[in-house]
């Protein structure tokens, strides 16, 4: 059996030098750091007016705001960008494409799909009855992609994920003519674009499911990290290939689902955070797996922040943010890629 795909893997980068264990201990320390503090500003921003003497004083109305609409948001944002730069990250080693993610491979369009027929047969209440639907639907979607890669040989790695946005777009394409049908277009929109406006304390909770999620990545990242280097040297150490393969794929698969079913989708976050971060750091996935969740939680709170006070007191989607931003990221990578090889 051939390994998903043949060219660009990530074995290709520039390898960096062992570092021991504060070394390695330091950037993940510093990023969380960071992180805690532009965490606990973003909770002071927005159009209801927050302050910490406010929540001091013990106003009831800051207090209700704060408790059931600001933390439970930004649980969402971080839990969201982490779980999905992970699974992005996961998915560039295991297919050993960089521009591999479930953007780019139809994960997230296949979700879509599910999210339509479980708000079709299921009604509008059932959460977690999305979600579950979502996840098989993004499981099928995503062994579909590989199973295409697997039968057709590329000559260059750019052609991937253009097959995958290929590919997702057919399936938006249905979902969309038969949402139209339905008339569940306005339902549909809730899901395409991130937006995290929406989210209160009652209505967030099942996005906690990527916390065990993402331990399963952690606890497999050096087996990915093997099989990310082809199926004939995983076999040689041991390594169940296609087992570890399988795997991966549904941590991708059910992460994308869960984020997407809460949230919406994120373009370009799986795309650009996990390359931004292996370009600095290398390709060792158990080193670099926190440094891209705490790079992609940043991400989306950033993203997030911006759509807040860009117009305010209007507030712009972070998936629309996010598109902007990840773009242009994303044809620096290309460019870059064409200058020649890393």
């Amino acid at each position: 059996m051939s390994s998903p795909v043949t060219t660009g893997r990530a074995g290709d980068r520039t390898p960096r030098a062992a570092a021991g264990p504060a070394a390695r201990l330091r950037p993940v320390l510093i990023g969380a750091a960071l992180l805690a503090v532009a965490a606990f500003a973003s909770l002071f921003v927005g159009v209801a007016d927050v302050t910490p003497a406010d929540l001091l004083r013990g106003h009831t109305a800051t207090l209700e705001v704060f408790f059931v609409s600001r933390v439970p948001r930004l649980i969402a944002i971080l839990l969201a960008g982490a779980a999905l730069s992970v699974s992005g990250l996961i998915m560039q080693h295991l297919t050993r494409n960089r521009f591999v993610a479930p953007d780019t491979a139809g994960t997230v369009e296949w979700a879509l799909l599910g999210i339509l027929v479980a708000t079709l047969f299921l009604g509008g209440q059932s959460v977690l009855g999305k979600m579950l639907v979502a996840v098989a639907f993004s499981l099928v979607g995503t062994f579909l992609f590989l199973r295409l890669l697997r039968r057709v040989r590329f000559t260059d790695m750019i052609v991937v994920p253009l097959v995958g946005l290929m590919f997702g777009g057919v399936v938006m394409a249905v979902t969309t003519f038969f949402a139209y049908r339905l008339e569940l277009m306005q339902a549909l929109n809730t899901w395409t674009s991130g937006d995290f406006s929406g989210i209160l304390r009652g209505r967030y909770e099942i996005i906690w499911v990527v916390v065990a999620v993402m331990a399963v990545a952690y606890l497999y990242a050096d087996r990915f990290t093997v099989a990310g280097l082809g199926e004939g040297f995983a076999k040689n150490l041991g390594v169940p290939y296609q087992l570890v393969i399988n795997i991966g794929m549904v941590v991708v698969a059910v992460t994308t689902a869960v984020v997407t079913v809460v949230v919406g989708a994120i373009p370009f976050l799986g795309l650009v955070v996990p390359n931004l971060v292996t370009l600095a750091l290398g390709d060792n996935l158990r080193r670099v797996l926190p440094i891209t969740a705490l790079a992609g939680a940043g991400f989306v709170l950033a993203c997030d922040v911006v759509g807040r006070v860009l117009r305010y007191p209007y507030e712009i989607p972070v998936g629309t943010v996010a598109s902007v931003v990840g773009a242009v990221v994303f044809i620096a990578l290309i460019l870059r890629t064409r200058r020649g090889p890393r």
